[in-house]
């Protein structure tokens, strides 16, 4: 066997054992896993737990954005079980317009940010926090010289903020009544 077999037959026995280490830590961990919305290892399911939140009212414009947000992802069947969890959410909005055209002074852009503050307690019990936090989010749009254009730009970008910020509330949420072990 020459020199150049050997560097060859060295080099596929490092890859191979180069791909062997990654996948034998992804079988041996494969176990530790549990899905989220499935059933769970113990029995049972994240799903009853979810649709059974209530959503406290939050006001403006951008509240009642997130507030069906909301609705939506942690329900969304339509079915109004008995809630066993109230969603009390405080949003601030920030809206600001970061470029602006040196000549005719009107703005280019605009931005929306968003912060969220959230608490999840039970209806019956204690008014312990089950789940809180603080999301933020930021929707940048253009603008334009039609002042319509720019209100409905504006309002595109609270919904969209409203869509990612309940997705991120959502998420943690089911995180915590998982971990929880409802």
């Amino acid at each position: 066997m020459s020199s150049s077999d050997r560097n060859v037959m060295a080099r596929a026995r490092k890859t191979a054992t180069g791909l062997a280490l990654p996948l034998l830590l992804v079988v041996g961990l494969s176990g530790c896993v549990e899905p989220l919305y499935g059933s769970r290892i113990g029995g049972g399911s994240i799903v009853p737990e979810m649709q059974a939140i209530k959503v406290e009212p939050i006001p403006d414009r951008i509240g009642h954005y997130l507030e069906n947000e909301l609705i939506f992802a942690l329900n969304g069947t339509g079915s109004s079980p008995t809630p066993k969890y109230r969603l009390v959410v405080n949003v601030h909005e920030r809206l600001s317009t970061p470029i602006v055209n040196t000549v005719t002074g009107e703005a280019q852009a605009g931005d929306v940010n968003v912060d969220v503050d959230y608490r999840l307690v039970p209806i019956a019990g204690s008014n312990e926090p089950i789940a809180s936090g603080n999301v933020t989010n930021f929707v940048v749009y253009d603008r334009s010289s039609q002042r319509l254009s720019n209100v409905r730009a504006a309002r595109d970008a609270e919904i969209r903020n409203a869509k990612v910020l309940a997705d991120q509330i959502r998420t943690r949420i089911a995180a915590a009544l998982a971990t929880r072990g409802s």
